[in-house]
């Protein structure tokens, strides 16, 4: 087994918290699985851990892009991996945290992935969804690949895009690579951590409360900001939950408390995927917390789940 651990779970389970706690008794680095916090000047809306919380352990993987650059599970493992390489060549316990499955699924596997080329392939196939809309696109996927077509629906537009611009781009259906690709043994051994909550209703009161503090933490201020600094409301980065949520607060003086509600709802409807992403991996031993736990006792639990614990230490 590799000097990784991959800790898993959904948004506000306290995978930063267990993170920090495990680096500080293992010599470690945290390398950051989340496709938001990426992104520079994106701070409370992220849930990004301040340099408090990180109480001096070194965090990758924050603040590698600006927000109008787009990020791709690609580009993120393209960056990520040397990095994961470097803190391992150096004798360190590298911890991935982060709710992004699909990211920390495609570092540890280390797999190539479809080429994204700078054909113009992918803003032709943008302006043919706003002009026709994004139903016409996936019948056309369907056409060519019914089995991606299958799993998508027609809100999803920015994966329909993918998928047939993958085929456009190659030759080879998104199905067919992402099979060739499984086929592939895991770079990586890790020991896989998951924090669940099975009583959902104190999850949904952490997703809550995590909300109200951003708030209070400026959010509002925030995205006011980004959007003077001459980001664009369109960009992929302000599409994400916590931000798309509150732009027409801004824009269109649409009520505070609307948007807040639909933020709590959003983020909960999240943490549902998040899980059903995390729990096909079978390899994930998961703690079971609640809401009088604290993270020590998770941080304990935790402990006994590594097999290289001791040794590390």
């Amino acid at each position: 087994m590799d000097n990784i651990i991959c800790i898993a779970g959904p948004t506000a389970s306290g995978k930063t918290a267990l993170a920090v706690r495990l680096a500080q008794e293992l010599d470690g680095e945290v390398i950051s699985c989340d496709s938001m916090q990426v992104y520079r000047k994106m701070n409370i809306g992220t849930a990004k851990p301040s340099m408090a919380e990180r109480q001096g352990i070194v965090h990758h993987m924050m603040d590698v892009a600006d927000p109008d650059e787009p990020m791709s599970v690609g580009k993120f493992t393209d960056m990520a991996a040397p990095i994961l390489e470097d803190v391992l060549s150096r004798g360190k316990t590298a911890i991935l945290a982060g709710g992004t499955g699909l990211y920390m699924d495609a570092l540890i596997r280390g797999n190539d992935f479809a080429p994204v080329p700078a054909t113009g392939c992918r803003e032709r196939l943008q302006a043919r969804a706003e002009a026709e809309g994004a139903a016409v696109l996936l019948e056309e996927l369907r056409q060519v690949d019914p089995e991606a077509a299958g799993r998508l629906h027609v809100a999803d537009e920015k994966r329909i895009i993918r998928a047939l611009e993958v085929y456009l781009e190659t030759g080879k259906t998104i199905t067919a690579h992402n099979l060739e690709t499984k086929q592939i043994p895991d770079r990586y051994d890790p020991c896989w951590i998951g924090l669940s909550y099975p009583d959902r209703a104190e999850l949904y009161a952490r997703i809550d409360l995590r909300v109200d503090l951003m708030l209070q933490e400026g959010l509002m201020t925030e995205i006011r900001s980004l959007l003077d600094a001459g980001l664009s409301p369109g960009a992929t980065s302000l599409q994400a939950i916590g931000y798309k949520e509150f732009l027409p607060v801004v824009l269109e003086g649409r009520p505070l408390e609307e948007a807040v509600e639909e933020v709590k709802r959003s983020s909960r409807r999240y943490a549902k995927r998040q899980l059903t992403w995390f729990r096909r991996n079978d390899k994930i031993r998961w703690i079971p917390r609640n809401k009088n736990q604290g993270n020590e006792e998770v941080f304990q639990l935790a402990r006994g789940l590594i097999p290289f614990f001791d040794e590390q230490r």
